[in-house]
Formats: C-alpha cells, structure tokens, sequence
C-alpha cells in the first residue's frame, strides 16, 4: 500500500472515529433534549399556571388598586376638606387671635388707666380722709360751741325772762309813780324832773359780759340807778384806764343791765371785775 493510501485509511479512520463520536453526542443529546423537553414543558405548564395565577392576582390588585385609590381618592378629598375648614379654623384663630391682642392693649391701656385712676383716687382718698379729720375737729368745735350756745340760750333765756318780769315790773312801778306823781299835781315826765339826767355817785363791779356789748353789773336801783343813765366802764388794774361807757337797760334791786355806747376804746375786751361808776378813778363801793 503506498504513502498516500495509508493517509488516507489515516484520515477515513479520523473521520470515521469523529463520526462515531458525533453519532455518540447526537444520541446523547436527543435523550438529553427528551428529558430537557420534558422538563421545560413542565416549567411551562408551571410557569402557565403561575402566569394565570399571577394574571388573576394582577386583577385582583387592579380591582384592589382601584379600590384603594378611591379610597385614597376620597380620604384625599377628606383631607383636603379637613385642610380647608382647618384653614379656615386657623384663619378664625388668627382674626380671634388680632382681635384679642387688640383686646389686650385695649386692657392693658385700661388697666394703666385704672391704676392711674386708682392712684388718683387714693391721692383723693387721703385728701378726703385729712379733710374728713377736719371736718370732724371743726364738728367738734361745732359741737363745743352748740354747748356754749346752748348755755347762751338758756342765760339769755333766763335773762329775756327776768327782764320781761322786770319789764311788768317797771311797767307796773311807772304806772304805781306816774299815778302817784299826778295826784300830788306832778308831771310824770322824768326828763322834766330834775336830778335825773345824770346817775348818783355809784361804783361797781361786772358781773358778766357777752359778746363784749351787753354787761350785768353789781349796783341797781337801790344804789339809785334807774333805765337810762350813763355810767363810765374802766379798768383799775394793772393801771387804771378808761374803757368806754354803758347805758343801763334794764335795773334790779341789787344789779343792772347796760349796753356799751358805741365800742370800747381801741376795740379791747371787757372784763368780769372791770369797774363801774359814776366819775373815772373812783374806788369799788364797799
């Protein structure tokens, strides 16, 4: 056999050992592609089913979604609700809140207007409470000098008494002298009887005075003093000096009544031991 046919039952042997090996892997792989048919077809079943259970479940969740954003839907639209009457509710807060601050400062003013007030009020109050201490020191006063009038009205009292019973008693003793005078063919006018016009030799004392006009004194009509006469009011001690004089009003027995004539010199005041008399420096009856 020569070179080249030995090449060539070489390379038939090649090729007749890669056909067998072919032949070898294509039955190998047509029982492999059996079982991997088997198996994927098994996969597509399964994966069918799946799909058809996956499609049902992906309605389901459409109808879910769908449900879902309805109600997101309207849970949004509540929101939304509740936001706007929120807002709203803020908005009111707000105007309610301007309007108190408002009411504040109108407060706040007030109060410093009351304080102020209350302030004034308690300036006034200790005004009021000094002027009421007054008022009851002057009531005081008042009440004092309501006794002293008091006693006043009870003396002039007395004193207008005594001097109407006085008075009738003048009135009767005139009406007893005029009589008497006019049966011993006498005028029973007294400024035309002499001796008359001036008062006797007396002298006397103050008894008492009030409002330093009208006097008592200690000498009266048995000392010869009669309605009418004048006498000089002076003081003898701490020296003596001249006051003024007196015109007797009304006469007692023992004591008289006088008005001063006029004012006492310089204004001064009498005084209850100030002297009486008929003639200046003459000494106190005894």
């Amino acid at each position: 056999m020569t070179y080249v046919g030995k090449i060539l039952v070489i390379v038939i042997m090649a090729f007749a050992l890669m056909f067998m090996g072919i032949s070898t892997v294509v039955f190998t792989t047509a029982a492999n592609w059996k079982d991997l048919t088997a198996k994927e077809k098994a996969k597509v079943a399964d994966l069918t089913k799946k799909n058809s259970d996956a499609a049902a479940s992906l309605e389901a969740l459409k109808k879910d979604l769908e449900a879902a954003t309805k109600t997101a839907q309207q849970q949004q639209q509540a929101l939304e609700n509740k936001i706007a009457a929120l807002t709203s509710e803020i908005e009111q807060i707000r105007q309610q809140n301007t309007t108190a601050q408002g009411e504040v400062a109108v407060a706040q003013q007030n109060s410093r207007t009351a304080l102020e007030e209350a302030e004034s009020r308690r300036n006034e109050t200790g005004l009021l409470r000094e002027q009421k201490l007054a008022v009851e020191k002057q009531a005081d006063q008042f009440k004092l000098q309501h006794a002293e009038l008091s006693d006043q009205i009870r003396i002039l009292t007395r004193e207008r008494d005594v001097a109407r019973k006085n008075s009738d008693d003048l009135r009767d003793r005139n009406a007893r002298f005029s009589s008497l005078l006019r049966q011993h063919g006498l005028s029973d006018d007294i400024s035309q009887v002499k001796g008359m016009e001036s008062p006797p030799a007396v002298h006397g004392q103050v008894l008492r005075i009030e409002n330093n006009r009208k006097i008592e004194i200690s000498i009266g009509s048995d000392d010869g003093l009669v309605v009418g006469h004048e006498l000089i009011l002076w003081r003898k001690t701490p020296r003596s000096e001249y006051l003024g004089k007196i015109k007797i009003t009304a006469v007692d027995p023992d004591q008289a009544v006088g008005v001063v004539i006029g004012n006492t010199i310089q204004g001064k005041k009498i005084l209850e031991g100030d002297i009486v008399s008929s003639t200046f420096r003459s000494g106190p009856r005894s």
